[in-house]
């Protein structure tokens, strides 16, 4: 297994940092999204959404 370097940009830091993934609590393994900095600890996201998508139902209109 090898170990890949990962740099993410922390806010704390105000700069780009070496990453690593935390232990997981909810079983994603290796596919876990949540990841610290290795420097200060602050708690980063891999593909965090921008955006909820939630669904619109429309009425029916009067006919």
């Amino acid at each position: 297994m090898t170990a890949e370097l990962l740099f993410l940009y922390c806010p704390t830091c105000t700069r780009e940092c070496l990453a690593e993934a935390p232990p997981c609590p909810d079983g994603h393994g290796d596919q876990c999204p949540d990841r610290a900095c290795v420097e200060c600890g602050t708690a980063l996201l891999l593909d965090a959404p921008l955006f909820a998508t939630v669904p619109v139902r429309r009425g029916r209109s009067a006919a």
